[in-house]
């Protein structure tokens, strides 16, 4: 018994790797759980015990993503303390390199509102309260810049930012992605010009 509760912890970490990661590049709805338990090199009742259902593991996945984009988030603005417009354009020149990356398949938290339209849906509602809580953040920081209409240069600089995940998928290394500081530098210039 005790080396069946030592072991689980273990599978369910390879199914939730071995799912992260095909998720990421495949997509959530085209793989099954039995591709995930076979590369995991797991079973089907070892990942039901660690997750409820595909959904569950769905929404596991996406809650790391988040976590994932916020340590990538915070390393990019700690550059800047006190600094947001600079706090910013570190995060979108880090953006626009991360996007040229082979490989790179844009947000999954976004990858996954799009597959998943229904808002009661676990891994939906992931994605919108991290959305959510980006939106938040992104209005605080144009606040903590001066900007007369904060909420309105956020919302431009989240269209950006949805922008540069969704059009790296489509043109890849040679696309408009790698352009996301100067257009997010463009954007916060004319809203501080009009205002400041």
């Amino acid at each position: 018994m005790a080396r069946s509760s030592k072991d689980t912890p273990r599978a369910a970490d390879r199914i939730l790797s071995t799912a992260a990661d095909l998720f990421y590049r495949e997509g959530t709805r085209a793989i099954g759980v039995d591709e995930i338990v076979t590369r995991a090199g797991a079973t089907k009742p070892s990942l039901y015990r660690a997750f409820a259902s595909k959904d569950q593991l769905i929404a596991a996945f996406l809650e790391g993503q988040g976590e994932h984009f916020w340590d990538y988030f915070e390393a990019a603005v700690a550059k800047h303390a006190g600094d947001p417009r600079a706090q910013l354009l570190a995060f979108f020149e880090a953006l626009g390199e991360r996007a040229l990356v082979p490989g790179y398949r844009g947000c999954a938290l976004t990858n996954a509102a799009v597959e998943y339209p229904d808002p009661e849906h676990p891994g939906r509602r992931v994605s919108v309260a991290h959305k959510t809580e980006m939106r938040a953040r992104l209005c605080e920081m144009t606040r903590a810049m001066g900007a007369a209409r904060p909420e309105q240069l956020a919302d431009g600089l989240l269209l950006l930012i949805e922008g540069v995940y969704v059009s790296s998928q489509l043109f890849g290394p040679e696309g408009p992605a790698g352009a996301a500081r100067v257009a997010a530098e463009a954007l916060i210039d004319a809203h501080m010009r009009d205002h400041g």
